[in-house]
């Protein structure tokens, strides 16, 4: 069944691709009515995860960033599907990077940088950093359920030369790489949400309290790898820039916690600024902080 609805959806896809962006984003227009309206996808949670970040906001208020944000996510579904067919000089065009100096003192000193980035605006067409650097990206995901479905994704984040590396094997793939004298750019997502028995810290982040991953933290201090922050921001519909931030040039010796804190701030700055382009149908206050958790 799975195999089945697979190929269902990879024939449609691939044909739909074929079409430019220009015509792609009038179907995206037509989804976002589908996805905020009839039959809806998560707009309970979308809204509740909005009241509760925004408690100052009025019920309007947040309508309108909700009515922004199904669009925005419309569009994402979209974009997402058009790298099977997008070519690299089109992904250069619509990715642009500012800031990727910033990796050349890292690199001739020899160190790895470990990489932050949110569910914020079009994270999946920054795969195109590769062509960029001299430095091996290594996105770290999280193995999707259908196999079919798991290995088509990673084939569209590795399309420019990326190595993927699942979650429980980063550590493993960290060594190997500097074994091989090859400098990595591990890439960690900071607003995933951990399994309950993976949550060992928690936080405020958009006015909740919130577990977050302390994973990009204990790697990066253990190997003192520089942190970064990749701020990415939408400059027009189909459009993106990548800033590439410093947090940390070293992390050697840091306190417990620091490099989490900052790069949550980072993130939910950005958040607060423009919230329509996070994701906010992301789950991502199911767990609920145990009382007596300091």
């Amino acid at each position: 069944m799975q195999l089945t609805g697979y190929i269902l959806f990879r024939v449609f896809t691939w044909i739909l691709t074929l079409l430019p962006l220009s015509v792609l984003y009038v179907l995206s227009d037509f989804l976002y009515l589908i996805l905020y309206y009839f039959p809806s996808y998560r707009r309970s949670v979308v809204a509740m995860n909005l009241r509760n970040s925004f408690p100052e906001k009025t019920e309007e208020e947040l309508k309108l960033i909700a009515k922004k944000f199904y669009h925005h996510l419309a569009d994402l579904f979209i974009e997402f599907l058009k790298l099977t067919q997008m070519s690299e000089k089109e992904q250069n065009k619509r990715m642009t990077f500012t800031n990727l100096e910033a990796f050349d003192k890292f690199y001739d000193e020899g160190r790895d940088i470990a990489a932050i980035v949110g569910h914020y605006n079009n994270w999946e067409w920054t795969n195109i950093m590769q062509k960029h650097i001299k430095y091996q990206l290594v996105p770290i995901y999280k193995p999707l359920e259908n196999k079919y479905f798991d290995n088509y994704v990673k084939k569209l984040r590795a399309k420019h030369g990326a190595i993927l590396a699942p979650m429980s094997g980063i550590v493993r793939d960290i060594i190997k790489f500097r074994k091989e004298k090859i400098r990595i750019i591990p890439g960690f997502i900071s607003d995933q949400t951990p399994a309950k028995h993976d949550i060992n810290y928690w936080t405020t982040f958009l006015n909740q309290d919130t577990p977050v991953f302390t994973g990009a933290e204990k790697i990066a201090i253990k190997y003192d790898m520089a942190i970064i922050f990749m701020n990415l921001q939408k400059v027009k519909r189909g459009y993106y820039n990548l800033t590439i931030e410093t947090l940390f040039e070293h992390t050697a010796g840091l306190s417990e916690h620091v490099i989490t804190e900052a790069h949550v701030r980072r993130l939910e700055q950005l958040i607060t600024e423009k919230p329509e382009f996070w994701l906010w149908s992301h789950k991502r206050w199911k767990h609920k902080k145990p009382a007596g958790n300091a």
